[in-house]
């Protein structure tokens, strides 16, 4: 699978059943050696009054749990 094959789409917690971001607003973590991504690092934005500004979320590739047409299903 190729990054402009998930780019756009957006990452959902299937615990919380909360949105945690768009692909392609977030930082890649990837391993050097391997060129895997290890994790996605999202941004702190304040939704709601809900997360503060400036706090990132990190979210570990082995927490990827589906990769669906229009969305990417976590569990936390």
């Amino acid at each position: 699978m190729r990054y402009k094959d998930i780019s756009g789409k957006e990452i959902i917690d299937v615990n919380e059943g909360s949105r945690l971001g768009i692909l392609g607003q977030t930082d890649l973590e990837i391993d050097e050696k391997t060129g895997q991504i290890e994790s996605f690092i999202i941004p702190g934005y304040k939704w709601f009054g809900l997360k503060k500004e400036g706090a990132e979320t990190k979210i570990r590739w082995s927490s990827v749990k589906k990769i669906g047409e229009d969305m990417i299903m976590i569990e936390s």
